[in-house]
């Protein structure tokens, strides 16, 4: 996973988004998000990516009694450690593919809007079934394919400078995955294209049930903010639950 989020500017506007400012009450994914969270109490949890650690307190408050958050940010893990510590939850700097993911440990797997840095998805599919107990749950978010797909992964303008509104959203060699270099936060960022064949038969196909696929929408009450009318126009987050399937 590339490691854009300690570089000075990039995390400063970061901090600045509603999700960094106000946690999961505004992260437009949340609403959905939250309902395919199985049971937490008594259980242990991975958090895959974990940022401010938000995920990481709300598995604590639901009575997981064991947290791991891992990120390659120093700086989210600084404000993880501030904002979001507990005493049943552990903060870590490792990359999602150097965790030695132990065997049968843990029952819930979680990774929110981080896979799509990774360029050996089916590697790191196989990784999180080795680590979850039998039935465990692997629940993430990803950037949608039709989203990694778009080219510049901008909407094409209208011509009028003083009314600039989204015309169309352009999709382009979505069949070749690999990287796919945009700009995010006002910086130069590289992410990695997924197909939706690769995301759900690369599960499939290493031992998970598929539990629940869903496109996520902005909640009504966000529509009114500028941009969240255009995110239904195409979907930008791709919600995926499965469980472990073990002999």
């Amino acid at each position: 996973m590339n490691n854009e989020y300690d570089n000075e500017s990039i995390f400063a506007e970061y901090a600045k988004m509603p999700r960094s400012r106000d946690g999961l009450r505004s992260a437009g994914e949340w609403s959905q998000l939250k309902p395919l969270l199985p049971p937490l109490e008594g259980k242990s949890v991975l958090d895959l990516g974990c940022g401010y650690g938000w995920h990481c307190k709300f598995a604590e408050e639901q009575g997981a009694i064991r947290v791991l958050g891992l990120d390659l940010s120093r700086k989210m893990l600084e404000t993880a450690r501030t904002r979001n510590a507990g005493e049943r939850i552990e903060y870590r700097i490792c990359g999602i593919e150097e965790y030695e993911y132990p065997e049968s440990t843990w029952d819930c797997v979680v990774s929110n809007l981080v896979l799509h840095y990774i360029e050996n998805l089916e590697r790191v599919f196989q990784s999180v079934h080795r680590t979850l107990k039998r039935d465990g749950i692997f629940l993430f978010n990803i950037e949608h394919p039709v989203f990694t797909a778009g080219v510049g992964q901008d909407w094409i303008y209208t011509d009028a400078a003083d009314t600039r509104t989204p015309k169309y959203w352009p999709v382009d060699d979505y069949f070749l995955p690999g990287e796919r270099h945009t700009r995010f936060l006002g910086c130069d960022v590289v992410k990695q294209h997924h197909t939706l064949t690769q995301i759900l038969m690369g599960l499939l196909n290493n031992g998970f049930e598929l539990k629940a696929v869903e496109e996520a929408e902005p909640p009504r009450e966000m529509l009114a903010l500028p941009g969240f009318k255009d995110e239904l126009r195409r979907p930008m987050m791709l919600l995926v639950k499965a469980a472990a399937r073990k002999e």
